[in-house]
């Protein structure tokens, strides 16, 4: 593993020096972040559907190493993730089936063994075949191409209600005339399978999705305002204040998440650490590595795991750069190689242009970041 350069110039004055043996510890040389610093100012000048944007660099052993916003965004700006909020939903989940000692729960249960309901898809679910997008369930292309049919399961996207009660209707309402597979034989991104993973989730946890949140994650990595809610459905209203978010009692589940940039920081810092938040531990490191393990995977090495998209690898070595995009712009980051990881926050709560701030991320940012690591390495 390549890690970040020391300078090893030590001046009499410098508190580093020692007074006693004439040894110091050299202070790290950093990165330097003015390229992609300027790539961001740049892309939020010249893209009308992005009149902010703002980012963040962790490094493995150094912790954050960059922060940086634009436009009319700040440092402290409080964003709607959309499908960003995917990784962490996994989190949750992974350490739910971690905690052996008060939870009776294990991702590659069938649901159907957690449930109090009757369900009318394939009994063989698990939660894990949920949030790997391979439950059979329909899946959110449904939502754009055949919203009529698609009908019975948007309660998922109503900022009223209960997680539970909207993933009873889920689990016992058949959507005819949308193609469902068995379970574990076909990729089908996103939708109502994910509504159901946190019910299942507050079933077996015994708390909300937010409790739950709070005891397993919140608390033990120090965030300070990451949460979810439900404002899906009224997201051009979103005037980034934390009152303002809605549906707290029916967190969408692939997309609900309000964040800052220091919260998330701390979330990608976990996984970077093997499962710790500081000295607590969240998730085991097992459950790290798994959530990055591919369950539908092409021969280039892109597909996706557990809220991880798997990027295509680079020659024949092992795929290492990991992303989680949203619908609004906005995109997380984990590269296994260089140790490090970032997140990006876009704001077009249209979601007509996300597309382009996510990609052009992937595409142009993250390669820049990449290079001036490299440079120090």
């Amino acid at each position: 593993m390549k890690k970040l350069a020391y300078g090893w110039l030590c001046l009499p004055l410098l508190a580093a020096c020692s007074d006693s043996d004439n040894t110091f510890t050299p202070e790290p040389v950093l990165p330097d972040f003015t390229a992609a610093d300027a790539w961001m100012a740049d892309f939020v000048a010249s893209e009308e559907a992005f009149p902010g944007g703002s980012y963040i660099v962790v490094d493995k052993e150094l912790g954050v190493i960059h922060k940086a916003a634009f436009g009319d965004q700040t440092e402290d700006s409080l964003v709607l993730l959309a499908s960003t909020s995917k990784v962490p939903t996994v989190m949750l989940l992974m350490a739910l089936h971690d905690d052996d000692d008060n939870i009776n729960f294990d991702i590659t249960t069938p649901i159907a063994s957690y449930l109090p309901w009757q369900g009318v898809w394939d009994p063989a679910i698990t939660t894990e075949h949920l949030v790997a997008n391979r439950s059979g369930i329909p899946g959110l292309v449904n939502l754009f191409l055949n919203q009529a049919l698609y009908a019975p399961h948007l309660c998922q996207y109503l900022p009223f209600g209960t997680l539970q009660a909207c993933g009873e209707t889920i689990f016992t309402t058949p959507l005819p005339g949308l193609e469902s597979t068995p379970a574990d034989t076909a990729f089908d991104y996103g939708g109502s399978q994910w509504q159901l993973a946190g019910a299942v989730a507050e079933i077996v946890g015994g708390g909300t999705w937010n409790q739950l949140w709070d005891a397993y994650i919140a608390e033990p990595c120090g965030l300070e305002i990451a949460t979810y809610g439900n404002n899906l459905s009224i997201a051009e209203g979103w005037d980034g204040m934390p009152e303002t978010l809605v549906g707290r009692d029916n967190p969408n589940q692939e997309g609900g998440m309000m964040s800052n940039l220091d919260d998330y920081a701390k979330l990608l810092s976990m996984h970077l650490n093997d499962g710790l938040c500081g000295d607590n531990r969240v998730m085991s490191a097992d459950s790290v590595v798994s959530m990055r393990r591919p369950r539908t995977q092409d021969s280039d090495g892109s597909g996706y795991g557990m809220g991880w998209w798997l990027e295509p690898r680079v020659g024949d070595g092992p795929v290492t750069l990991f992303t989680d995009g949203g619908f609004y712009g906005s995109l997380s980051w984990i590269d296994t190689e260089r140790q490090y990881a970032g997140v990006a926050f876009f704001e077009d709560y249209s979601g007509e242009e996300g597309n382009v701030a996510s990609g052009s991320t992937r595409d142009q940012l993250i390669p820049i970041i990449a290079e001036a690591i490299d440079a120090v390495r």
